[in-house]
């Protein structure tokens, strides 16, 4: 909401600038429009990149406490093959095919500073990638992997922004990764949550419990 008050702020200030531009293009004051003019460019290139960044910011989710991020559920099709079935809290499905023994998920995770979060600015979370993966090592070297992306395409990319700049963008706080993986099984169902450690992932039925009761 704050990111949006800037961007209400930047252009209603913007086009109050604009009319006075013209205005004074009117009475011939011309050196006094060309800067009206040129302040009401800038603000509305401020807004633009804020509205940007407000986007990119929409797509990670608030994370106050725990939280689910989605129910992963699996259907072995073959050895090392499985169908998995992503379903987030909003109900948004997601189709994959992942071969390996286990499964794992990634998310990105944005902290920041107190006075950010006295702005309103909570920590945020964003799945990032979901892959397959094998038990055994020499499988991981030598055998077919699949990774899908998770996160929707952006024009701009926050999290690449502040890793890059980060220096320069004191308001973050933090910026890691966090994944979590479990084995694969035939009819399991397991939860993926979020807390302010990171990823957390349990079995939700029975096939699921006992695949991770027999992962070695």
């Amino acid at each position: 909401m704050t990111l949006y008050a800037l961007i209400a702020v930047f252009g209603l200030t913007g086009c109050l600038l604009l009319i006075a531009a013209v205005r004074r293009f009117q009475v011939r004051r011309v050196g006094a429009a060309v800067f009206s003019s040129t302040s009401a460019l800038v603000l509305f290139l401020l807004a633009g990149c804020t509205f940007l960044v407000a986007a990119d910011l929409g797509t990670y989710q608030r994370l106050t406490e725990e939280q689910p991020a989605g129910e992963l559920q699996f259907s072995r099709i073959a050895v090392h093959q499985f169908n998995g079935v992503l379903t987030y809290p909003d109900g948004k499905v997601a189709l994959f095919f992942l071969r390996g023994d286990e499964w794992q998920v990634d998310a990105r995770i944005l902290k920041w500073q107190a006075l950010a979060n006295l702005a309103g600015f909570d920590t945020a979370f964003r799945l990032d990638r979901i892959s397959g993966r094998y038990s055994q090592i020499e499988d991981e070297r030598t055998k077919p992997r699949t990774v899908y992306e998770l996160k929707p395409p952006n024009q701009i990319d926050l999290w690449e922004l502040a890793r890059r700049y980060h220096r320069w963008l004191p308001w973050f706080d933090a910026l890691y990764g966090s994944a979590t993986y479990l084995p694969m099984a035939d009819k399991a169902d397991f939860e993926i949550a979020v807390s302010q450690s990171g990823l957390v992932a349990r079995p939700l039925n029975q096939a699921a419990r006992d695949a991770v009761s027999g992962w070695h």
